[in-house]
């Protein structure tokens, strides 16, 4: 499954608006990634025509199950990060858009130890990186 940032940017939306409201339309993820109604229409056609996205007659967006493992192994890897930064004493807005940023280059090795050390903090009860202040 490899495609392009964007792509993930927008598939990663879609769930996200699933998660926040029950429902993506092409309003709600312009407005969420701060681009053009065209920009998300010429998208969502190309999203449909691979296979990452249904849309029903009222243009309600939903993501196939090949869209969907793309999206929630992006929108785990934003979590991830975002709370990895978050404990490092980042704040949480500037974590949240650094996260947006690492998420779709960082390697999975790294990831994957990144998710290991927050998990192990976690298990023990503790917050493994001390925040600054």
């Amino acid at each position: 499954m490899n495609i392009h940032k964007s792509a993930e940017d927008y598939l990663e939306q879609i769930l996200m608006l699933h998660e926040q409201k029950g429902y993506a339309r092409s309003i709600d993820i312009a407005t969420g990634l701060s681009v053009s109604k065209p920009s998300v229409s010429f998208a969502m056609k190309q999203l449909r025509e691979n296979g990452y996205i249904t849309m029903d007659k009222d243009n309600y967006i939903s993501l196939t199950d090949k869209g969907m493992d793309i999206a929630s192994a992006i929108y785990a890897r934003h979590k991830a990060l975002t709370t990895f930064l978050t404990r490092l004493g980042v704040d949480p807005v500037v974590a949240r858009e650094d996260a947006c940023k690492l998420e779709h280059d960082i390697s999975g090795e790294t990831f994957d130890a990144i998710r290991r050390y927050i998990e192990d903090g976690e298990e023990n009860g503790e917050e493994r990186i001390e925040k600054r202040e």
